[in-house]
Formats: structure tokens, C-alpha cells, sequence
């Protein structure tokens, strides 16, 4: 491998936050096409009618992109809450006990395979540098430059669903009404394959267990709530 190459490479905490990004949206994606396929499915199982069909996979498009961003901002803020909170216990100490953190980064150090005189010279080198910088990367694993974005997180969770669930909503309310089951049931098992295979590959695994997994799971979904639309249908509910 060429110096070039090497230094083209992505590398520790800002590859691990990417794929956690690309990891969350592709699941965001998924759950926007399962659960909106299965709404509009359920609702198709009822009525053919293309005024309730859009109705049903609007809202159900509208409160679950909310409810995701809602849910990624409060557990991203709690997270960020965390990361703040533990950053400000490590400043306390470098500032009340700077000798015993110091012994405490050479632990650290040492324990990632370094000798104790190397470990030792590593830990006097980054604290002169920056002291807080190297406890919270070596020792909790935080960037303080690159603390988690609640907003970033929310407005993310919010797209991605709302991409997945746009596939469903646009292929039960677009074709005649003859073939509007079928192009969604098969864009909606398309997209899963697609969905299954991306997160599979981000995960480093085999892409083939994933991709029926995300299939089976959708078609499974679409199979019960089509059946218990029907039933309430023919119940007159």
C-alpha cells in the first residue's frame, strides 16, 4: 500500500461516527417502508378507496418521521448530556489531582500494549499538549471537538423515514386500482432487498441472510395487517 493510499483511508472515531450515520439511515429508511407499507396495505385490505389510501400513508408518514426525530433527539441529547457531564468530572481532576491522572493515562496507555516507559512518555507528551483532549479520547472514547448533534440526529432520522416511506405511499395511491397490491407489495420487497443488502454490507457481513431477513420480516408485516384490513372490511368496521 502506497503512503498515498494509507493516507486516503478513513480512520477511528470519524469512521466509526460515518458508519453509525449511514447505519442509522438506512434503518431509518427500513422502518419507513415496513411500517408505512404495512399501514397502507392494511388500510388497502379494507377499501380500495385512493382518497383514504393517501390519507392513511400521509399520516402514518407524518407521525412515525416525527416520532423517530423526536425519538433520536431526546436520546441524542441524553447521550450529549452524558459526553458534557464526563468532561467536565475529567477537567475537575486534571485540575485537583493532575499526577494521579497522569498515572492513570500511562495505565491506560500501557493496556493498549505499550511498555511502561513508552506508556510513560506518551502520557507526559499528550498532556503537555492537551490533557483533557487525550483523557476523554484514550480513557472515554469522546472527541470533545465532536460532541453528538441532537438536530443533526433528529433531522436524520426524520428524512431517512420519510424516504422509506414514500415508496409505499407513492406505489398504493399511483397505479389503477387492479395492480396497486402488487406494485407495492413488489417495490416494497425490492426496496428491503436494497435496504438488507446496504446495511449488511456496512456491517462487513454476508449480504444474503440480511436481505431475506428485511424481506421475510416486510412480507410478514404486509401479509397480517392486509388480513386484518380485509376482516375489518368485511366485518363493516
Amino acid at each position: 500500500m502506497t503512503d498515498t493510499q494509507a493516507h486516503d483511508e478513513a480512520h477511528g472515531n470519524g469512521l466509526g461516527a460515518r458508519l453509525n450515520w449511514l447505519r442509522a439511515a438506512v434503518l431509518g429508511a427500513n422502518d419507513g417502508v415496513v411500517s408505512t407499507a404495512g399501514l397502507v396495505v392494511g388500510v388497502a385490505g379494507a377499501t380500495g378507496d385512493r382518497g383514504t389510501l393517501l390519507t392513511a400513508g400521509l399520516a402514518g408518514l407524518l407521525a412515525g418521521s416525527m416520532s423517530m426525530a423526536a425519538g433520536e433527539y431526546v436520546s441524542v441529547s441524553t447521550q450529549r448530556d452524558s459526553e458534557r457531564a464526563a468532561l467536565a468530572t475529567e477537567k475537575r481532576e486534571l485540575a485537583e489531582t493532575p499526577e494521579a491522572e497522569l498515572v492513570e493515562l500511562t495505565g491506560l496507555l500501557e493496556g493498549k500494549g505499550l511498555s511502561r516507559e513508552v506508556a510513560r512518555e506518551a502520557a507526559l507528551q499528550l498532556t503537555e499538549r492537551d490533557a483533557l483532549r487525550a483523557h476523554a479520547e484514550v480513557e472515554l472514547g469522546i472527541d470533545p471537538d465532536e460532541l453528538t448533534n441532537p438536530w443533526h440526529a433528529a433531522g436524520a432520522s426524520f428524512l431517512a423515514f420519510t424516504a422509506g416511506a414514500l415508496l409505499p405511499l407513492l406505489a398504493i395511491v399511483l397505479p389503477p386500482a387492479s395492480l396497486r397490491l402488487l406494485v407495492t407489495v413488489l417495490s416494497v420487497l425490492a426496496a428491503l432487498a436494497l435496504t438488507g443488502w446496504w446495511s449488511a454490507r456496512l456491517g462487513d457481513a454476508a449480504p444474503g441472510p440480511a436481505v431475506l431477513r428485511n424481506m421475510g420480516g416486510g412480507a410478514v408485516a404486509m401479509a397480517v395487517t392486509y388480513a386484518a384490513g380485509e376482516l375489518l372490511g368485511a366485518m363493516g368496521v
